[in-house]
């Protein structure tokens, strides 16, 4: 599988805020605290690249004015992303699943280690197996 297979143009940003909008960070910092305000930072998914058979994702935590991203809040959030109903990790990769138009199937997904970009920004990776459809 090469990105030549036409899957970067899958995935652009306005693709990627449809899989996951925007306004989910707010319904998970209502769920979590009862007040969308309480929330230290807004959650973005971003396409990195792909890498053998592999679709590397990003869920990005950009921290909200007057907040703060503090690594203790954010390195725990890999396995509150797997079960968070708001986040829906599995409805996400069913959607990139729907996106590859049954050229590639998703058979299996993981949630990497927050890494810490800078201080405003840290990020979760999110990889995608895929297996060709067509072979």
């Amino acid at each position: 599988m090469t990105e030549s297979d036409g899957l970067k143009d899958l995935f652009t940003r306005e693709d990627l805020q449809r899989l996951f909008p925007g306004e989910r960070a707010d319904s998970f910092f209502e769920s979590l605290f009862g007040d969308a305000e309480e929330g230290a930072f807004d959650i973005g998914l971003a396409f990195n690249d792909l890498r053998g058979n592999k679709l590397h994702f990003e869920f990005q935590l950009y921290q909200r004015p007057g907040k703060c991203l503090a690594c203790n809040l954010t390195y725990g959030l890999p396995q509150v992303f797997k079960r968070h109903p708001v986040i829906d990790v599995e409805g996400v990769v069913d959607a990139v699943g729907r996106r590859l138009n049954g050229k590639f199937r998703c058979n299996g997904w993981e949630l990497g280690a927050t890494k810490e970009l800078s201080r405003e920004l840290h990020v979760i990776p999110l990889v995608i197996s895929l297996e060709n459809q067509n072979q």
